[in-house]
């Protein structure tokens, strides 16, 4: 391990205090960390259509935690299926694209969770008087991206709240391809991460409507290698040092997360 001493500043409300924190050698002597994302979930990550520039929450906050340990970020993507074996192998040092924390994923990657977040139901803004609650749902179709684990929570919601008419659950091939799915007649209702929906509303604004309360609790974290117990502990105090100087909650209220807030970063805090 080398020790580093970070001196990094930001401008105004970004400005960072000196750091000294423990990188692993290679990535201090290289002076950058490899990050892994998937650029297709705004607000978290995704190109910006006007410059095809990188945009979103993950990405300003993987660049500051870079200017808080005197690092580059590295991003590199890649796809879904390619973010654990990406960790496993030693391609990336990182993945910091909108990844849950699940414990099923503790064995090859641990987490630095930074936001908090859950499935939210929502229907087409026309329809908006049909469900006035999210038992109004029950027996209805409902479709959410097969690749996440809402398929068992909106499963679990339905056995405890619907009895004999339970939801009718339709996967989709991601968020998007649910939002249009719903817009189409096909599904009644879909369910996404409670993140990414007022930035999804903000740009169609009155084509959607929520219902009820997310259903689930889960964090997002950045999904590091289980052995790198300093870079873990190194991204840790970063993100908390972003969190007590304001970096944090100006970031979020620009990408209208400011309810999806952690106080403190936690390690592996997910289920």
């Amino acid at each position: 391990m080398k020790r580093l001493l970070v001196t990094a500043a930001l401008v105004g409300a970004m400005s960072a205090p000196v750091m000294a924190v423990e990188l692993p050698a290679e990535i201090a002597k290289r002076g950058s960390i490899k990050v892994a994302l998937v650029p297709n979930y705004p607000p978290m990550e995704f190109r910006d259509p006007a410059t095809n520039a990188l945009s979103g929450f993950d990405i300003d906050l993987g660049e500051a935690i870079g200017r808080k340990l005197g690092v580059k970020i590295e991003w590199q993507e890649t796809s879904f299926a390619e973010f654990m074996p990406s960790i496993s192998t030693g391609r990336v040092d990182a993945i910091l694209s909108g990844f849950t924390d699940y414990a099923s994923r503790h064995e090859i990657a641990s987490f630095v969770d930074y936001l908090r977040s859950g499935p939210q139901f929502f229907v087409q803004q026309s329809r908006k008087a049909e469900f006035k609650d999210a038992a109004a749902l029950c027996g209805k179709k409902v479709g959410a991206s097969r690749r996440t684990m809402f398929p068992a929570q909106i499963a679990a919601w339905s056995e405890k709240n619907c009895g004999t008419n339970p939801i009718q659950f339709v996967g989709t091939d991601g968020s998007a391809d649910a939002r249009t799915q719903l817009r189409q007649g096909r599904i009644d209702a879909a369910a996404q991460g409670n993140e990414t929906l007022p930035y999804i509303m903000d740009l169609e604004p009155g084509t959607y409507a929520t219902v009820g309360e997310p259903i689930a609790q889960q964090f997002t974290g950045i999904a590091l290698p289980v052995k790198e117990k300093a870079l873990q502990q190194a991204i840790l105090e970063a993100v908390d040092a972003l969190i007590a100087d304001g970096t944090y909650r100006t970031l979020l209220a620009k990408w209208k997360l400011t309810d999806n807030a952690l106080e403190k970063a936690t390690i592996n805090a997910g289920q």
